[in-house]
């Protein structure tokens, strides 16, 4: 019930102010429920207490040690909203999908709420208009304002519910393979395909390029896994063909491989300039102020330069925060990926096949987000998908006839 109402509420653009602080409906759930649920967590109620939950922690308080060395009378708030977004969401989904009929109905209730407002993003990709910002804005609370973006392609930007459009791509982006790998054990290969294609027409409204890699990214990963299904090895021949081709980058162009990368992960040759230059001079305040960050400071960048977003949540994190909070989150991060990766579940066709739809998932967002930056309610949910999967590194697989249907 948790999980619903938090999903729902993501879809709620609606808030206040109290003084300085700006609360929404999945700010106020997380903030209730992160202290409880920290110490179940701690006190080994979710399983076993994982790697990750230590260094995610640990992540979170040099996020906010940098911020009350930076900026000390602005720590409190700007910790206290980093602190429930990304430990609140993490921490629910660490707490309340717990096996495989949870993760199912995560699935089912996330793809469900895609297919609902694909008319809605569809009528705002026509007339530039969100339903759910402009009801709410009816109500007389406070929402996120109705961007007036430039169109692409003839179109509209959706952002439905969110603070902009890549974060209404990502919302639907997440549910790629997740939902046509993690249940192709439930659905018919034709049902999937149908929603599937509503999903990926969901993410293409966003008009993002970022949104649009992930997906793009794990479509490829899904096809490579079908074609190679037969090579025992073909995760690890995927993984050197991919290192082989960054190091023949690096060494055939003048440019680092992430930033040619980044030059064929956007819509134009200007937003593809844009992103290499943030992440030069993403670099340079970097190493200006390696361990704690620059806080929430101006950043040092070109006079030509005027706008202040930094598009790529890892370097956020690092030029923010300083590289041990950069640290604390990737180690986490990639360590669990790995783990339950590595896991054996053979014998079990159902949880091999949610396992990989999770892990497809989150390497295909992994890229994405050296092209976008993510904040606010899509921040959390991006953390709360993460922990939501990682019930696996305790479960205990069954084999094909023991197995039960969901």
């Amino acid at each position: 019930m948790v999980v619903l109402i938090y999903m729902l509420l993501l879809l709620l653009p609606a808030g206040f102010s109290i003084g300085s602080v700006y609360l929404t409906g999945t700010r106020i759930l997380l903030a209730c429920v992160i202290v409880p649920l920290a110490v179940r967590l701690f006190c080994g109620h979710f399983g076993r207490i994982q790697l990750t939950d230590i260094l995610f922690l640990l992540h979170f308080l040099w996020v906010g040690l940098s911020l009350m060395i930076n900026n000390p009378e602005q720590a409190t708030e700007n910790a206290g909203s980093i602190g429930v977004e990304f430990l609140g969401g993490y921490l629910i989904g660490r707490a309340y999908v717990r096996d495989r009929h949870s993760f199912a109905a995560l699935i089912k209730i996330l793809t469900t709420l895609i297919v609902l407002c694909f008319p809605l993003a569809v009528i705002e990709s026509q007339n530039g208009t969100s339903v759910p910002i402009q009801l709410w804005q009816m109500t007389g609370l406070s929402t996120p304002p109705d961007l007036s973006i430039d169109r692409r392609m003839g179109l509209e930007r959706v952002q439905l519910a969110f603070e902009h459009p890549i974060h209404w791509g990502l919302f639907c982006t997440i549910a790629t393979s997740l939902y046509f790998v993690g249940l192709a054990r439930q659905h018919s290969f034709g049902l999937r395909l149908m929603i599937l294609a509503v999903i990926c027409a969901s993410c293409f409204l966003s008009l993002s390029s970022g949104a649009l890699l992930a997906a793009l990214v794990q479509i490829g990963l899904i096809l490579w896994g079908f074609l190679c299904r037969r090579l025992a090895q073909k995760w690890i021949v995927l993984s050197v063909g991919v290192v082989a081709l960054y190091i023949l980058v690096d060494l055939i162009s003048n440019r680092a491989p992430i930033q040619v990368f980044m030059s064929y992960a956007t819509f134009s040759a200007q937003s593809a300039y844009w992103r290499s230059a943030i992440f030069q001079w993403g670099m340079v305040n970097i190493w200006s102020a390696p361990v704690t960050g620059i806080g929430l400071h101006d950043w040092l960048k070109p006079i030509w330069m005027h706008t202040t977003s930094i598009d790529n949540f890892w370097l956020f994190i690092a030029m923010r925060f300083g590289l041990p909070a950069f640290a604390f989150l990737t180690v986490g991060y990639g360590l669990a990926l790995w783990r339950v990766g590595r896991i054996n579940f053979q014998e079990d066709p159902t949880l091999r096949q949610m396992r990989r739809g999770w892990v497809l998932c989150f390497v295909g967002l992994s890229l994405s987000l050296t092209t976008v930056h993510i904040w606010g309610a899509i921040y959390g949910f991006v953390f709360f998908v993460f922990g939501a999967g990682l019930w696996m590194l305790d479960e205990t697989p069954s084999s094909p006839h023991e197995e039960y249907p969901i």
